[in-house]
């Protein structure tokens, strides 16, 4: 297999790459249902940030393994395609992705607490590492705690009451850092029915990049609360792109398997 510089350029695979893996992150960042809180369709402006991180957190789903089938609708400048998508966890040690079209493989995710592994069928290329290509994808350090972390409801950046302002707006809760970074802007609106987040936006200022995720209404799928959408939007300088996901199956604690062979041929990416 031949090794490949990547070159993240902003209008080809950096962009591409980071919004499918964000549509794969983001697929399950509300699952889960607020088991020890029952909200109000009215934000409670007298409502502490201490109290609104802690009902956010109690949402957060216990399961051992996870099969989720969803359709994602990918939409660029130039085109539109629908693309069936399937994700499997296995909690705490295993996280695998696939992306199809018509039956076909357009690609494959692995990531286990030790490595990410990733290969695409359009550009025969893959990708066999740690986590440094995660974290140039999102723009920040992170492992396999966090990206778990994110499919499973919580934020990549740790919430917590010292370090989080929150006020109501448009009948939401609004989180932001007390110190917001200059390369790295958080921000999140959550539900305060469920809890859920509503609407959370990442940007980085100096790249141009700004992705938007907004969730849809909730619906309870046995004991736990989904979302029935979600809308992304990514742009980096010139590169526009949107996502919509829409749940077609979910199914927890069931018997999984991660099958994962990178083809032979295949060119390698370089960070």
């Amino acid at each position: 297999m031949q090794k490949k510089r990547h070159p993240f350029s902003y209008n080809s695979k950096r962009l591409r790459l980071l919004v499918v893996f964000f549509s794969f992150v983001f697929l399950l960042t509300s699952c889960g249902g607020a088991k020890n809180f029952k909200g109000s369709s009215t934000a409670n402006s007298s409502l502490a940030t201490k109290k609104i991180i802690a009902f956010h957190e109690a949402a957060s789903p216990d399961f051992k393994t996870l099969a989720a089938r969803v359709q994602v609708v990918y939409e660029t400048e130039d085109r539109q395609q629908s693309i069936t998508t399937s994700l499997r966890m296995e909690k705490d040690k295993t996280i695998w992705i696939k992306a199809s079209l018509l039956g076909i493989t357009l690609a494959k995710v692995l990531i286990t607490p030790e490595r990410v592994s990733y290969y695409e069928t359009i550009g025969n290329t893959y990708f066999d590492g740690d986590f440094e290509f995660l974290s140039e994808l999102l723009g920040t350090k992170i492992d396999f705690q966090k990206a778990q972390a994110i499919l499973l409801g919580q934020s990549i950046f740790n919430l917590n009451s010292t370090g989080y302002t929150s006020e109501v707006v448009q009948n939401k809760y609004k989180l932001l850092p007390k110190k917001q970074s200059e390369l790295f802007i958080h921000s999140l609106l959550i539900d305060p029915d469920t809890f859920k987040i509503h609407l959370e936006t990442l940007s980085q200022p100096s790249e141009q990049r700004l992705l938007t995720v907004r969730y849809g209404p909730y619906q309870m799928y046995g004991q736990e609360i989904f979302p029935s959408e979600v809308k992304i939007d990514a742009s980096e300088k010139d590169s526009k792109t949107k996502i919509e996901v829409n749940y077609k199956k979910i199914d927890l604690n069931v018997s999984v398997s991660f099958p994962f062979t990178i083809p032979n041929g295949y060119d390698q990416i370089e960070l």
